[in-house]
């Protein structure tokens, strides 16, 4: 396939144009030419708001767009004179308000996420934007993604701690549950959607198997070779101040995608792949967050 994804450099959209360029495809990338490009793809050098005639009679079998946050960014594209068969949009499970019956299903009225902010209705607008104008687009939404090339300080924070061989400070008892989606299922839907093209167009994506951030927090431990030792922290202290989620509980429905792909990469392989990498990448993850010297001020010394 020829192939255009948003991006390229970073995480998911980096992922994905390695991905598809192994596969044999032909892939080009919408960046504006800042960072480092993934081996073998074309880039198309430009802010993607102002893309002005450097797509026009450029034909894609596919547009994968990771990197649409705003209804603006959709119509960018689509008014660039670009044309494509597939056309497929990574949106966000922030589009659910947190107020809807969990788990939350694609048929459930999307809205405002106290939580989210305006990231969530951003997202939300991009998708109508995108379904206004292309009938037959894919609109994916998906929990929280990780694996290779992860640039946000999420599972980096218990990768370091247990390269310290540090306690991990726990939010309350550990119960919170948590849904994930490795990159490498993302690209693998992303192919079985191209191949089958189904007749329902939104899918939420994710793994089905849920676990509670104690069991996350060891799996995270046990892939770096450690055994972890937990200390519970009480409610009242901030838990955006000594860990890497927020204290926000949410479950996808996602029987829809496993009707189509009944499998994906189990949790302790996806983390061993993203530990492996990041040992050798330290560098490679972004605005790291001050949880550790938060715990050693305020936490370890009560």
């Amino acid at each position: 396939m020829k192939i255009l994804v948003t991006g390229g450099t970073t995480f998911v959209s980096k992922f994905a144009a390695q991905y598809f360029v192994e596969k044999g495809n032909a892939v080009s990338v919408l960046n504006r030419g800042s960072r480092e490009q993934v081996k073998g793809v074309t880039l198309i050098k430009s802010d993607r708001t102002e893309i002005k005639d450097i797509l026009r009679n450029k034909h894609f079998d596919l547009i994968l767009d990771v990197t649409a946050y705003t209804q603006e960014h959709v119509k960018a594209l689509l008014d660039s004179g670009v044309t494509f068969d597939d056309y497929i949009l990574i949106s966000s499970s922030a589009v659910y308000p947190e107020t809807n019956t969990q788990p939350f299903s694609e048929e459930q009225t999307c809205g405002f996420n106290s939580v989210w902010g305006d990231y969530g209705t951003n997202k939300l607008e991009a998708e109508q934007c995108l379904l206004e104008n292309v009938e037959n687009a894919y609109i994916l939404r998906p929990p929280y993604f990780y694996g290779v090339y992860e640039n946000l300080y999420r599972e980096a924070f218990p990768f370091d701690c247990a390269m310290n061989d540090r306690t991990f400070y726990l939010p309350q008892n550990g119960e919170m549950k948590l849904q994930f989606f490795n990159v490498a299922d993302l690209c693998h839907f992303v192919e079985i959607l191209v191949e089958k093209h189904p007749q329902n167009r939104i899918f939420n994506v994710g793994n089905k198997d849920i676990v509670t951030v104690k069991e996350w927090v060891e799996l995270c431990y046990k892939v770096a070779g450690k055994e972890v030792r937990f200390v519970n922290v009480e409610k009242s202290v901030p838990q955006r101040d000594y860990f890497c989620f927020y204290d926000y509980e949410y479950v996808l429905d996602v029987s829809k995608m496993s009707e189509l792909m009944s499998e994906t990469l189990p949790l302790e392989q996806g983390l061993n792949e993203e530990f492996l990498w990041y040992k050798d990448n330290l560098d490679s993850v972004y605005n790291r967050k001050p949880y550790i010297e938060y715990i050693n001020e305020n936490l370890e010394k009560k």
